[in-house]
């Protein structure tokens, strides 16, 4: 199957971003039952109480609980959750409030949020994402593996911020030719989530699809296997 990130055809994102639910609650019957309603509090319920507030931030019970979600929602790190819950309150807000502060630069407020413990680049874009997902996109390893020359994934800003350069660029170019015109960063991160773990999971709800403008194969290998040298746990 063609890599669905070289498809030049907006219909084909939005059948898979139609499907991204059902492969959602594919997952949750497979291995991860919290995964549903983490995702469904992620997507939705997060985005809505950060955009209520006159200064847009997060919380340390929602900092520990996207941590979650995005532990959840990818390989399982649980000391990384222990060292989010560390955090102080007061250094949340403040930190995550300058961080929104500082868009459109995504970078800088990557590094502001980076801060804080046990966050790094991966779970700051999973923060501005979720208040800002029409400039930044949530640094999933699905995501990153998805996009042609970014494999290994590396847990920098700079390759955040080639990865998200590209997730733009490709959000503008579905954008040129789709009359809705609603694509953005963080809605191609839930498409290329939602082919990868169909993929791996070799379940049947994207098998059918037909991808046209790409001249590469879809890489179905489980990532998890990578033979990657042993190294100390960071944030990410």
């Amino acid at each position: 199957m063609a890599a669905l990130f070289g498809c030049e055809e907006a219909a084909a994102w939005r059948s898979v971003y139609e499907k991204y639910w059902d492969v959602v609650e594919a997952t949750v019957k497979a291995k991860k039952p919290k995964l549903l309603q983490l995702d469904k509090w992620y997507q939705e319920e997060l985005p809505a109480l950060i955009s209520s507030r006159p200064d847009k931030h997060v919380t340390l019970s929602e900092l520990v609980k996207l941590m979650e979600w995005k532990l959840t929602r990818g390989k399982f790190r649980p000391r990384l959750q222990q060292l989010a819950a560390s955090n102080g309150e007061d250094s949340v807000r403040k930190c995550s409030r300058k961080a929104f502060g500082l868009l459109p630069d995504v970078q800088a407020a990557v590094t502001e949020l980076s801060a804080l413990r046990g966050v790094g680049p991966a779970t700051a874009s999973a923060v501005l994402a979720a208040g800002a997902p029409e400039l930044t996109a949530f640094m999933s390893d699905e995501a990153v593996e998805s996009v042609p020359g970014l494999t290994p994934v590396q847990y920098t800003a700079k390759h955040y911020a080639l990865y998200l350069h590209k997730m733009a660029a490709q959000s503008a170019k579905l954008n040129k030719v789709d009359p809705q015109q609603d694509w953005t960063p963080h809605r191609l991160e839930m498409c290329l989530w939602a082919m990868a773990t169909a993929t791996k999971q070799q379940l049947p709800l994207l098998e059918d699809l037909k991808l046209k403008g790409s001249g590469t194969e879809q890489q179905t290998s489980d990532p998890d296997s990578d033979q990657r040298p042993a190294k100390k746990l960071r944030a990410s």
